[in-house]
């Protein structure tokens, strides 16, 4: 079962503004990512559905969350079927991210109020993904999908949908200031963010470092929220 309340997930990921996201198979390693994402101010924490052993790395990663870092809004990521979906939220899932808009997850988190955040890359996408209850929406990949300029186009005629990119954000100031001028809500920031290096160094004192930097460049880039 959830943690938190979905209104509190969804004021959580807009008021921070970055979803660190990330996949490893070494549960330590998972937390040591999340520890430090969260020493760095980033609550609302995404590990994708990447490979065969990730629900017992979730459910090993949710209960560290719960005990040691309570503060933390665990959620899943690269959920493409509404069964996949209903195992993480039995262990604990907090928010639900997908590549794609699946009705049927749709319709299981909204029954749950859980937070679902699918994959759009059109207005008819968003507006279907918003008539089944999304309040915010992902644009993957974002680069691909026309980058900030696809965002801003949509924000023109339909300003009420609230937009997550997720591929091709940067983490630097420049990057962030395209998109959220744009009129994003919140970034998702992958292996941008926690790279290789980062990982094989098991550095997570710089990892945090660079989560508390992109946090600050999003306060001092936007409206407070």
């Amino acid at each position: 079962m959830a943690r938190f309340r979905r209104l509190f997930v969804l004021t959580s990921m807009e008021k921070v503004g970055l979803i660190p996201v990330f996949y490893h198979e070494d549960v330590e390693t998972a937390k040591g990512i999340v520890d430090a994402c969260a020493d760095g101010g980033a609550v609302c924490v995404e590990m994708t559905n990447r490979g065969d052993g990730a629900i017992g790395v979730f459910k090993e990663l949710e209960i560290f969350c719960k005990k040691n870092r309570p503060e933390v809004i665990l959620g899943v990521g690269s959920i493409v079927d509404a069964p996949t979906a209903a195992l993480y939220i039995a262990q604990g899932a907090n928010f639900v991210v997908g590549p794609c808009l699946d009705e049927e997850t749709a319709i299981l988190c909204n029954k749950r109020k859980i937070p679902y955040s699918p994959g759009c890359g059109s207005v008819t996408e968003i507006h279907n993904a918003e008539a089944l209850g999304v309040e915010i929406c992902k644009i993957f990949p974002g680069k691909e999908m026309g980058g900030p300029g696809f965002v801003k186009s949509i924000k023109g005629p339909c300003p009420w949908t609230s937009i997550m990119p997720t591929g091709g954000v940067e983490p630097t100031k420049e990057s962030l200031g395209e998109w959220f001028s744009a009129g994003v809500s919140c970034v998702g920031i992958g292996s941008n963010l926690i790279t290789k290096e980062i990982i094989k160094n098991k550095d997570f004192t710089k990892l945090s470092q660079d989560v508390k930097q992109v946090i600050k460049w999003i306060k001092e880039i936007r409206p407070t929220i």
